[in-house]
């Protein structure tokens, strides 16, 4: 039998996920000799052994890896053969000059948590139970390569029987970094009020200790919970505030302290069956719902309820199953107290800041909105926030990409110089790219305080850290008050920094996401709030024909003047009235948004739409939407971002549309095209004055709206027939699922986003392909 030798280096997300357990596997299965290590470069195997066993071990490499791997490449070297007849994992080296893919946060396998309920198990009950299919990666690692002394588990030595697990290549454990039992492990503490109003801290024994119930943190926590109060909870990313979800006056207490006004709370069950009872499941959001991310999902609600207080005066709920072994324990095993059985779960912060996940930060931070604190002493060195997914025509469409997602890359159509992209103001997330990876941040949040200027720079040094980019460019939104764009200004150095502007980047974003080569060109709807264009407007509603390199603006919505700038966009009705005056409908008191609006702020509005004073003038889609919502009498305040929108799409959902139309104008003699509402306005008018319902208005616009869609494509058609959409307003489900099926059915290819959020969350991807492309 001749023998050979091979040097194989494993690229992708192949650390932290039992690679290296696996390589050990497959190479005694195999007789094969040999070692595997990690580097910064990936997974370095060196396996000696015949000829067709090294194939077939090359091939088990590329197409039967563990669950949470990702092989990109593996690049396969002859070298001498040695002899030898042991397997063994090596010492993990620091050359390569390569480079690995951290692996994100994995939610508690099946295995760990029929362990944790077992009582015959010696880590029943231990709220840190993982192996390598599941737990904690991304936020506890320092840097790469992924070895425990880089973590914050190296704070905690294992004992003598995790080490035999950790070293047995037969154990699910072998080099499962996070591994840890309650002799070893980290330890749970409650601190805060018990139920009883008693003030006291307890922390837990190891599993089978002869604590009483009332000093067994799981326990106060849970009847602290039951008896209607706040509970802080430290997670995988950062600490929750969660509530009992069926207690009206403890979400309505929790909604008052946090200062959340109207925006919707996420809901966590411990299980799929439990999710069935308040939301509908099907069989593409029950994968959703228990796939290793564990996203929070928006479902439409089912029959059984929630508090009201939950999410008001909205068709879905967000939804999402425990975790992790904490959160399972926090529901409770068979036998214990009884417990909520949904907990509204939300970031521990204040409406607007960065998750609190450091406990001193947590302690002080949260002291008025959490009645106890449920904490542990695990270190958090990465905060990272829930991922956002909804689901339209049974396709995943995020809406934040975060926890379970984050630091993976995605793969870039063409290839970059290393680059550092900012991303915008809201949502903001930032990403690092070189060659043909980028890898995008976890959801930092809105860039309006210092503590988000703070994570922001904590998030971008980490990433840079993992994956040993080194940024020569930056890319920025090229509105010149960004918070973002001015902060790689003062980071940039002597580097460049190249503007892209906001809708291109939407069209970049999901061109890239779609793999589109480096000469092609699309024509591009990009719909959103706001963004700055390139003569001083506040663009929104535009058709862009795309490519990487640039753009040219082929349609927008006509421009209405914006008074006040955010002001208008927390009063629908200001909106409403610069649209009813830019299409010269008087305003009548008989119309809602008139009536909502004070007098004297009427008569300031009229001055300031006459002469331009404090305004700007806008082409956004969004803001059309809000004056629509207003103009139907649905909402005329708003409490967080796109509720007017939310909530017409709420209403018309469901609602069968008649022969009424409402139609736009196409005035196609302008160079470009310039798309006038004013009939769709005075169709909205006329409904509402005659009294037919917001329902009704909401389901005519958005078809409205639909159909404007493809009358803009067939307008185009000459450029590009293929039609990519982005934007905020495209999470939309109804508009989006009646837009795509209208451009379909009539031929066209159409983009949307599938990996990325069409808001602002995915401004950093396109920048990317832009800075990278001009």
């Amino acid at each position: 039998m001749t023998r050979a030798r091979r040097r194989m280096t494993v690229r992708g997300v192949v650390q932290g996920v039992g690679f290296r357990p696996f390589v050990y596997t497959t190479a005694a299965e195999l007789s094969l000799s040999g070692s595997v290590s990690n580097d910064s470069s990936g997974v370095i195997v060196e396996v000696e052994g015949a000829q067709a066993d090294l194939a077939e071990f090359a091939r088990r490499l590329r197409t039967r890896p563990p669950p949470l791997a990702v092989v990109e490449s593996v690049d396969e070297v002859a070298i001498p053969v040695r002899g030898g007849t042991g397997f063994h994992i090596a010492d993990t080296t620091r050359d390569g000059g390569g480079r690995t893919l951290a692996s994100p946060d994995v939610a508690i396998c099946a295995d760990c948590a029929r362990e944790l309920g077992d009582p015959l198990n010696r880590r029943y009950r231990h709220p840190f139970i993982n192996c390598t299919n599941c737990g904690p990666r991304f936020t506890i690692i320092a840097g790469l390569p992924y070895d425990r002394e880089r973590t914050s588990m190296a704070d905690f030595a294992m004992c003598e029987r995790c080490a035999q697990e950790y070293a047995d290549p037969t154990d699910r454990r072998f080099h499962a970094q996070p591994i840890a039992c309650p002799d070893c492990g980290p330890k749970l503490a409650y601190v805060g009020r018990p139920a009883n109003n008693l003030v006291g801290a307890v922390e837990s024994g190891v599993a089978g200790s002869d604590l009483s119930p009332a000093a067994d943190p799981l326990n106060v926590a849970r009847e602290l919970l039951f008896a209607g109060g706040i509970l802080a909870v430290k997670g995988i990313g950062g600490y929750h505030l969660a509530c009992d979800a069926t207690n009206e006056s403890a979400v309505a207490e929790l909604r008052r302290r946090k200062r959340r006004g109207d925006k919707p709370f996420a809901v966590m069950v411990p299980d799929l069956a439990a999710a069935r009872t308040i939301v509908g499941v099907d069989e593409t959001s029950a994968a959703l719902l228990t796939g290793p991310q564990r996203p929070i999902v928006l479902l439409a609600r089912g029959d059984r309820a929630v508090a009201d207080s939950v999410a008001p005066r909205n068709p879905d709920l967000g939804v999402m199953l425990a975790y992790t072994p904490l959160h399972v324990l926090l529901f409770g095993l068979p036998g214990d107290p009884p417990g909520p059985e949904a907990l509204v779960l939300t970031s521990g912060n204040l409406g607007g800041e960065p998750i609190c996940y450091d406990d001193t930060d947590a302690r002080e931070r949260l002291a008025e909105l959490a009645d106890g604190w449920l904490s542990h002493n695990r270190r958090i060195l990465v905060p990272c926030d829930d991922s956002v997914v909804r689901l339209v025509d049974g396709l995943e469409l995020p809406i934040r990409r975060s926890r379970g997602y984050a630091p993976l890359p995605l793969a870039l159509p063409v290839p970059v110089p290393p680059t550092l992209a900012v991303g915008g103001d809201l949502k903001n997330t930032c990403a690092v790219a070189d060659g043909r990876y980028a890898w995008l941040s976890q959801h930092i949040g809105d860039m309006d305080d210092l503590a988000t200027l703070r994570a922001f720079d904590d998030a971008e040094q980490h990433l840079e850290q993992l994956t040993g980019v080194q940024p020569i460019q930056f890319a920025v939104d090229a509105h010149p008050l960004y918070r973002s764009t001015a902060w790689a200004r003062q980071h940039a150095g002597d580097r460049p920094v190249r503007a892209v502007q906001h809708h291109h980047a939407h069209i970049a974003a999901v061109m890239g996401e779609h793999g589109l080569g480096e000469s092609a060109t699309v024509v591009g709807l990009a719909f959103d709030g706001t963004g700055f264009g390139p003569d001083g407007a506040v663009w929104g509603g535009e058709v862009l024909l795309a490519g990487y390199k640039g753009f040219r603006r082929l349609a927008h919505l006509k421009y209405v003047p914006l008074a006040g700038g955010d002001v208008s966009v927390q009063r629908p009705y200001r909106m409403a009235l610069a649209h009813l005056w830019a299409a010269g409908i008087e305003w009548s008191p008989s119309i809602a948004s008139v009536d909502a609006c004070p007098a004297n702020e009427r008569g300031v509005l009229a001055h300031q739409f006459e002469t331009g004073l404090g305004c700007v003038p806008t082409s956004s889609m969004g803001r059309l939407f809000d004056a629509v919502s207003s103009l139907a009498g649905v909402r005329q305040l708003a409490d967080y971002e796109a509720q007017a929108a939310i909530e017409l799409e709420g209403l018309a959902r469901g609602i069968a549309v008649d022969t009424v139309d409402y139609r736009f104008v196409l005035r196609e003699d302008t160079e470009p095209i310039v798309i006038d509402p004013a009939a769709v306005l005075a169709a909205v008018v006329a409904d509402a004055t005659r009294g037919v319902a917001p329902a009704v208005i909401g389901a005519r616009f958005h078809q409205a709206v639909a159909r404007l869609v493809l009358e803009l494509a067939l307008a185009c058609a000459t450029e590009s027939t293929t039609v990519a959409l982005s934007g905020g307003v495209f999470q939309n489900a109804l508009l989006l699922s009646q837009a795509r099926t209208l451009l379909q059915h009539n031929g066209f290819h159409v983009l949307c986003h599938r990996r990325l959020p069409p808001n602002d969350g995915g401004l950093a991807f396109g920048q990317i392909l832009a800075a990278g492309a001009g």
